[in-house]
């Protein structure tokens, strides 16, 4: 295995593949002796990886491998994908973590198909069969259902989902074979076009909407409506918050790149998009270093002179073209909620100095 340096080429160790570091035992002249490996060591990371999740691997697993490819301290997802799922999964590595958020709180854009005439109790391919018609719907009828779809509607999340019910996943109550009882919730779906429909039986769809929309459960319940059942039987998602497709990356072609970073003939900041990346929605602010100090210290500043900005709300700050803190402007003062510390590895490449 190998594993980063800062200044994103690679550095060999073993490493066990398995997991957390394990200890080995060994027999000397006193008895058993434990003897632990060297604990492999990690490094600070910041930025994003979109990794073009593959089908078949859980978002979990996803970031542990990206986590290791980097040697990253710290790392997490911005929105879960199935494992039958493949496409977009944003990593946030390091100081992006703190930006989460922001990335779950945006639009997803997603393509899927639809297979007619099985209801599926995991609404998608993985599940058991519940339900079953020999009705399937023509072109016409399913154009004339999609306004339904569209718009603030009711929905009722899939019984194999990651809600919690009294504390428990409902995907963990539903394995034991028992009915999760699951309240409809309002979500947004901004647009549902219909893209290609199949003699087979199959209709393709791309669906844009807000946080918390299950687009299995919009197969399920079109299905229901149609008479003619339906499941999941494709599905990519195509845009997360500000990442789209361009901006993905295969898990193959990440791997390569570690693999030429450890030969001196690549670096795997390459592969990251900047912190600040998933912020675009949000006004960015340049200070003063005098007034970044303060705000890496956790002190307000006192916003005056005719460059100062006359809303409030939340901003980004920079300094020298960098990304300092996300701070609230309110009664006159830039008020610091999350400050970032981007020493280490960074989507530019290059070590980041403290402000």
């Amino acid at each position: 295995m190998n594993v980063t340096a800062p200044d994103g080429q690679i550095a060999p160790q073993n490493i066990d593949s398995n997991g957390p570091d394990e200890n080995n035992f060994s027999q000397g002249s006193r008895g058993d002796k434990r003897q632990q490996q060297p604990r492999r060591e990690k490094f600070d990371v910041h930025g994003w990886v979109i990794l073009d999740k593959p089908i078949g691997m859980t978002s979990t697993h996803a970031v542990a491998v990206v986590k290791r490819l980097f040697s990253a301290k710290r790392a997490g997802h911005a929105g879960t994908l199935d494992p039958l799922a493949t496409g977009g999964l944003p990593i946030a590595l390091g100081e992006a973590t703190k930006t989460v958020p922001y990335v779950m709180d945006g639009r997803k854009r997603y393509r899927f198909t639809v297979c007619w005439g099985e209801e599926r109790d995991t609404d998608d391919t993985e599940g058991r069969v519940t339900q079953t018609s020999d009705t399937r719907p023509d072109e016409q009828t399913i154009r004339a259902l999609l306004p339904q779809f569209t718009g603030t509607i009711e929905q009722t999340p899939p019984q194999y989902s990651a809600i919690k019910v009294q504390g428990e996943r409902a995907y963990d109550i539903a394995r034991d074979g028992e009915v999760v009882a699951l309240q409809p919730r309002p979500v947004e779906i901004h647009e549902l076009r219909l893209i290609a429909h199949e003699a087979d039986g199959r209709t393709t769809f791309e669906a844009e909407c807000g946080k918390g929309t299950y687009v299995r459960a919009i197969a399920r319940d079109m299905g229901r409506i149609l008479g003619c059942y339906g499941h999941i039987c494709a599905l990519r998602r195509t845009l997360c918050g500000p990442f789209d497709e361009s901006d993905m990356i295969p898990l193959a072609e990440l791997e390569g790149l570690c693999d030429r970073a450890a030969s001196g003939g690549g670096n795997l900041a390459d592969a990251l998009l900047p912190v600040e990346t998933a912020l675009d929605d949000i006004p960015a602010l340049a200070v003063t270093r005098a007034d970044a100090a303060r705000l890496h210290r956790g002190q307000a500043v006192l916003l005056r002179g005719r460059d100062a900005p006359n809303s409030n709300g939340t901003v980004y700050v920079t300094v020298g073209g960098r990304l300092l803190a996300l701070a609230e402007i309110g009664n006159g003062e830039l008020i610091p909620k999350r400050v970032f510390n981007l020493t280490g590895l960074t989507a530019s490449g290059r070590n980041d100095e403290r402000v």
